[in-house]
């Protein structure tokens, strides 16, 4: 039996990072508690934003909320006033009146090698009843144009309303799972559509990880000047025991 693991908790300490980082003894299942529903909510919240990822950090009495979005405009609003709306409901809703909250938000650098974005694009499209293979072959065709090196996504439900369940899938490049260094960005999702519910799994492959590591090392890197080690005159090698032959004048 193939024993399936998420490629992103694969990778951790390698192309991934924690998306919490805090640490505590006695409250640790109140905080993940905390941070499994503030996420929850967020991507409930902003779902027109087309999130990426939600990374929270906790020191004493505070908490740091970095979201990553396509769309950070619908996030942040006039004048700052959409981020002010969302502190306020989670403070009220999931934080103690003493934790002070900092929200932080980025766009993301290139939407089209973003696993959520496209998972984001795929569930609109089948809630708006576009067959299904036009809408995998359109979102594979924006991650390969991105500059995705392999991208795979599946399908799985009663696919254009039909009687019976059924999965489908397509790929193109290569998506190696079982490589650690390679930089894949995987997500899950459901659509909710009319038939019921449709399941939707989305791997993108970036390339390898070290690739940018050489990159960086070869910037950092002066170059030097070549240095002449040995002289014109040829030289000669003597056993050991035997005086060497003076030279000619």
């Amino acid at each position: 039996m193939g024993k399936k693991v998420n490629p992103r908790v694969f990778r951790l300490g390698m192309s991934e990072k924690w998306r919490s980082r805090w640490f505590s003894g006695r409250d640790f299942a109140k905080f993940l508690e905390q941070d499994i529903s503030i996420r929850k909510f967020i991507n409930k919240e902003l779902h027109e934003a087309a999130i990426d990822k939600v990374e929270i950090e906790r020191s004493r009495g505070e908490i740091k909320i970095n979201i990553t979005a396509a769309k950070p405009g619908l996030i942040i609003g006039r004048g700052g006033a959409g981020i002010e709306e969302l502190k306020k409901k989670i403070s009220k809703n999931f934080l103690d009146k003493n934790t002070k909250l900092a929200i932080n938000i980025t766009e993301v650098s290139v939407p089209g090698l973003s696993a959520n974005v496209i998972l984001e694009s795929i569930k609109e499209d089948l809630e708006k009843r576009i067959p299904y293979r036009r809408v995998m072959k359109q979102n594979i065709d924006k991650v390969m144009k991105a500059g995705g090196k392999g991208v795979k996504i599946l399908v799985s439900g009663r696919l254009n309303g039909a009687d019976i369940a059924r999965r489908e899938k397509l790929t193109e490049g290569k998506i190696p799972l079982q490589t650690i260094r390679a930089n894949i960005d995987y997500t899950r999702g459901v659509a909710r559509t009319m038939y019921g519910a449709i399941g939707v799994k989305v791997w993108i492959y970036k390339g390898e990880y070290f690739d940018k590591k050489l990159k960086e090392e070869k910037k950092a890197r002066v170059p030097q000047k070549s240095v002449k080690l040995f002289s014109k005159e040829k030289l000669e090698f003597q056993p050991v025991g035997k005086p060497a032959p003076k030279a000619k004048k």
